[in-house]
């Protein structure tokens, strides 16, 4: 199964996050079939960017969001 899910990146605690479209079977860290978007906690509001195309593309072709990822997508207005 597809999975759109969040992508550790960034130094010891400065987290910085890349929303990845893989395959689940995959580790986290593993080769992503693309990259959709990134979230950045650590800024002062979160910044949450992400692509909504893309998202609404894999989900029509039966990608699932991980929780995390569909919380950050239902509470962002999207950008392009």
């Amino acid at each position: 199964m597809v999975k759109i899910r969040l992508r550790r990146m960034g130094a010891t605690n400065r987290p910085f996050y890349r929303l990845v479209v893989s395959d689940s079977r995959k580790v986290a860290t593993g080769a992503a079939l693309e990259e959709v978007g990134f979230y950045d906690p650590r800024s002062n509001p979160a910044k949450v960017e992400f692509d909504r195309a893309r998202i609404d593309y894999w989900l029509a072709r039966g990608a699932q969001l991980s929780p995390t990822v569909k919380r950050l997508v239902a509470s962002r207005p999207a950008s392009a």
